[in-house]
């Protein structure tokens, strides 16, 4: 496959990182993973905003645009011969010398990857309440960067198996989030997802529920909720940039039965209308 390196286009296996690079040596990068749907890069204003109030934060200077981004992805969805694909935007610091490093990083490499996206056939999937507890964030709020040991760890517990996902609690017994995915769960009609106080990365799909839900006058609350709480739902549901939306049917024999007026469907609907037209979630339209 063609990747896009720091502004040349290269077969993956031509990619040299240098061992220096301080997001190998120390973490100091951050992606984002989404998908091309019909050629067009959903959400992908909504991604690039993300990435760059992180790079701020790891005080990362990197200065491409929206339109930079948009060019180089058609680029290299024509060179892959590609119409629906995967994609991860990454952005690591940058060489530095051996040591803890507090100023400005102002040479970051920057890879684009992709790869075919075939149509996925998992449309349910059981919920596995780990023991491994969610870590905190290292900083105020977590950031979708290079530090994925916790997760790791969690997915160690559950196995490989794709039809299953692990939901986090926090040390305190809260429900956080997925392995790789935010959970939803409704009850009586309200739909309700763990606070980003839970320590849980603010997911831009799960973005996109909540200003959709806003939008539709669905009561969605964000909070601290137990696990019995989960539990005792009428649905759940996990969200992410490259599963979309996939429904939770099962969690320790306690079984979610969908019909045809759940809410996780007219959700899927409205979704899939707008994956190959909208580059944020702020171009939402009520639904009729």
């Amino acid at each position: 496959m063609k990747i896009y390196f720091n502004g040349d286009y290269l077969n993956d296996f031509e990619v040299k990182i240098s061992p220096f690079d301080h997001g190998f040596l120390y973490g100091l990068g951050v992606f984002e993973t989404f998908r091309i749907y019909d050629g067009h890069p959903f959400l992908l204003f909504d991604h690039l905003n993300r990435l760059r109030n992180s790079l701020n934060e790891l005080n990362i200077e990197w200065n491409m645009s929206n339109d930079e981004i948009r060019d180089i992805l058609i680029q290299l969805v024509e060179m892959n011969n590609l119409n629906n694909a995967y994609i991860r935007l990454n952005v690591s610091a940058g060489d530095g010398e051996i040591g803890l490093y507090t100023g400005m990083y102002q040479k970051p490499n920057t890879i684009i990857f992709v790869k075919p996206m075939p149509p996925s056939k998992i449309t349910e999937k059981e919920g596995v309440i780990l023991h491994t507890p969610r870590n905190s964030p290292e900083g105020k709020e977590r950031l979708k960067s290079h530090h994925y040991l916790n997760n790791i760890i969690g997915k160690k517990e559950i196995g490989g198996s794709p039809s299953l996902e692990g939901i986090f609690l926090t040390k305190e017994g809260y429900i956080s989030e997925g392995i790789v995915s935010n959970i939803f769960f409704i009850k009586n009609g309200r739909m309700y997802t763990p606070h980003i106080d839970t320590g849980i990365l603010n997911g831009i799909t799960r973005q996109f529920v909540l200003h959709w839900s806003n939008i539709n006058g669905i009561i969605c609350e964000e909070g601290f909720y137990t696990e019995a709480e989960l539990i005792d739902s009428d649905e759940i549901f996990i969200t992410n940039s490259i599963q979309e939306m996939i429904p939770i049917t099962i969690i320790d024999k306690h079984e979610y039965a969908l019909h045809e007026d759940s809410l996780i469907y007219k959700l899927q609907k409205n979704y899939r209308n707008y994956t190959s037209r909208l580059f944020s979630r702020y171009e939402i339209e009520r639904s009729e």
